[in-house]
């Protein structure tokens, strides 16, 4: 069976590879259902995080090993106690990204209705990441909301807080990604914060909330100064640990929020915001390519991240 596999190198980085010896799942029991792949998404920061040795990567001594949590698969065989799925429907499942897997009926997976498009659901899983951030982050109409970042996850939420509506303003030093943003219309302001883009750009008590998917380092006690009084601050990219100036905080009597993974219901309201058309995931899509072509896409990923948006492979 095949699988995409994080190995290590003898240097001591790491590279994914599609292997053709991966363990095959065991029959379905219960209430599991067997599936064939069909679409596999690409989750650009959790796997560029486990390919660099990231906060939520595997060690060493565990590898090689799958990850991932975006799947399409075509439902092959069920379990006995099976009450809601049958052959031939078509789910999104978070599971590894394997050619075959199983998962109980009552999973983290969202059974695809006939006019949503396999390739694109495939991307339901930072999609529905982007949903359980905005729900966290709770914006209310009106509200300003920025939303640094301008990765898969960053435009789906601005789209998602935007359909909640929130008066988003979206930023990014990428400039290809903020005309992506521009194209998708859901964003007041676009802005490009490369060089002193920040400084001169954002200004201090501006937004209600922020959601921060990028991630970069000593970038806390700005986005906490960019907030009004009482203002909430989602840190959502991985990193090991977060510096700000406590007294910034303290006196704006700022929330500063996690959150962890998407749900069902998640899932559910990515969809149907989907079908009604106030989410839009193909202009996302850069590439949409054979499971085999999936290591040059890894390679891209771990050395030239920029390369890459929304992408996802076919197993079929």
């Amino acid at each position: 069976m095949r699988a995409l596999v994080v190995k290590l190198l003898p240097d001591n980085r790491r590279e994914k590879i599609v292997a053709t010896d991966w363990k095959e799942p065991a029959p379905p029991v219960g209430n599991e259902v067997l599936c064939q792949a069909v679409f596999t998404g690409l989750t650009n920061g959790t796997e560029r995080n486990q390919l660099i040795g990231g906060n939520y990567s595997a060690a060493d001594n565990r590898l090689p090993t799958t990850d991932g949590y975006q799947n399409v698969g075509r439902i092959i065989e069920t379990g006995p106690d099976v009450t809601d799925l049958q052959i031939g429907d078509l789910i999104y499942a978070s599971v590894n990204h394997v050619e075959r897997f199983t998962i109980p009926e009552d999973g983290l997976l969202l059974k695809l209705p006939e006019d949503v498009d396999t390739g694109e659901a495939a991307l339901f899983g930072i999609s529905g990441v982007a949903m359980h951030c905005c729900r966290r982050i709770d914006p209310r109409i009106g509200e300003k909301v920025l939303i640094v970042g301008q990765g898969c996850i960053g435009m789906f939420a601005a789209q998602i807080a935007n359909a909640m509506g929130a008066r988003v303003t979206v930023c990014d030093i990428e400039e290809s990604r903020l005309e992506q943003m521009r194209q998708l219309g859901v964003a007041e302001q676009v802005i490009n914060t490369s060089g002193d883009g920040w400084e001169t750009q954002i200004q201090d008590g501006t937004f209600d909330a922020i959601m921060d998917f990028a991630g970069v380092p000593d970038m806390i006690t700005p986005m906490i100064n960019a907030c009004k009084i009482r203002g909430r601050l989602l840190l959502v990219a991985g990193r090991f640990d977060i510096n700000y100036t406590f007294n910034v905080g303290q006196h704006k009597e700022i929330s500063i929020l996690q959150c962890s993974h998407f749900t069902c219901d998640d899932l559910e309201n990515v969809c149907r915001l989907l079908r009604q058309g106030s989410v839009k995931i193909a202009p996302l899509i850069r590439h949409r390519v054979s499971v085999e072509e999936a290591p040059q896409i890894y390679q891209w990923l771990r050395d030239e991240p920029m390369r890459l948006l929304g992408t996802v492979f076919q197993w079929e």
